[in-house]
């Protein structure tokens, strides 16, 4: 038997989560049964998008259920194999994170071959992260040379990837941020062309008009609320708006009002796309093959904060919420 620990969700949280609505459990877990493997997890993904699912609200995917582990991307290493498929020391991805081990199906994990980049970048710029950037830019807002390109959360796990896609392909890049030290990382580490600290501006429609004098030709949106306003004040004709988050939402108890000028987007001609990474599973050929390129050359960095061990992973998650990440939330295990 195989002692190891995870984090359940005791109970649904009520606006903003706090430390309480989470239960760290030790379980054993026994040896692979026939067409298992058991894996020990190196690295878990926090993400904004987990908050969604303490809601018990049915959505694209399934809600976390009271009393079970939750449940997120992760990296780890078989460590015992009843599959011929798997073998020990194989590099594993999974949706099993909040957790220390587990045991698996092997046909439910997907095998890592690293080919040059570090296993927890699987997590963020050549996972999903990256591939939630990449799509909603290069295919959805339909990027092209010359563009100018606004991105809200520019620092977070997608945004932090939109940004520099959009600079490696030849685009002027407007980034929003909350705080100094944040705006000064997207001028200095990212390269962008003008940042904007959202907390320090009266109005985001005039701080971004100032910033794009010449209008926006694409917005990427991770925030929603006065942020996607702004965008459809400075956009221009026939801007494309990819919508791929709205964070500035996601804890509030009743819905927020939606955008007071939305009625730009008829008479602008604004293509609004909202979309689900998961719904865009048959670009990631594709996707990871341009990001190794890039990432081989040193044309992509992966920005990530880390935080160290299962027992920080509920403060860690909790800081999304609070601005305390650059780039991709990763937890060594």
């Amino acid at each position: 038997m195989t002692e190891t620990r995870e984090i359940h969700l005791k109970t649904r949280p009520v606006g903003t989560p706090t430390p309480d609505i989470f239960e760290m459990k030790t379980v054993r877990l026994p040896p692979p049964a026939a067409g298992e493997v058991q894996v020990r997890n190196t690295w878990m993904s926090l993400d904004p998008s987990m908050r969604g699912r303490m809601y018990e609200a049915k959505s694209y995917v399934p809600p976390f259920q009271i009393g079970e582990p939750l449940e997120g991307r992760a990296i780890g290493r078989v460590i015992a194999s009843n599959d011929p498929a798997l073998a020990v020391g194989d590099v594993v991805s999974s949706t099993c994170g909040w957790r220390e081990a587990f045991n698996a199906p092997a046909d439910a994990l997907e095998k890592i071959e690293p080919g040059g980049l570090p296993d927890e970048a699987f997590l963020g710029v050549a996972g999903l992260t990256g591939l939630t950037a990449y799509v909603g830019l290069v295919h959805l807002a339909e990027l092209k040379p010359g563009d100018v390109v606004f991105v809200s959360a520019a620092s977070g796990a997608v945004g932090s990837t939109v940004c520099q896609i959009a600079k490696l392909l030849g685009n002027r890049v407007i980034g929003s941020a909350g705080g100094a030290a944040k705006t000064e990382f997207l001028l200095s580490e990212l390269g962008v062309d003008a940042a904007i600290d959202y907390k320090a501006e009266p109005s985001l429609s005039k701080a971004l008009r100032q910033a794009a004098p010449e209008g926006i030709d694409v917005y990427f949106d991770n925030v929603g609320g006065a942020h996607l306003e702004a965008a459809l004040t400075c956009a221009n004709t026939f801007a494309r708006f990819a919508l791929c988050g709205m964070i500035s939402t996601y804890n509030l108890d009743a819905p927020a009002p939606g955008p007071k000028n939305i009625m730009l987007a008829v008479t602008k001609n604004i293509t609004l796309r909202g979309y689900i990474i998961l719904n865009y599973a048959h670009l990631k050929d594709e996707f990871q093959a341009r990001m190794r390129d890039w990432y081989a050359a040193g044309r992509i960095r992966k920005i990530q904060t880390v935080s160290e061990g299962l027992d920080s992973a509920v403060d860690a998650f909790l800081g999304l919420f609070e601005g305390r990440n650059l780039g991709k939330t990763l937890v060594r295990l």
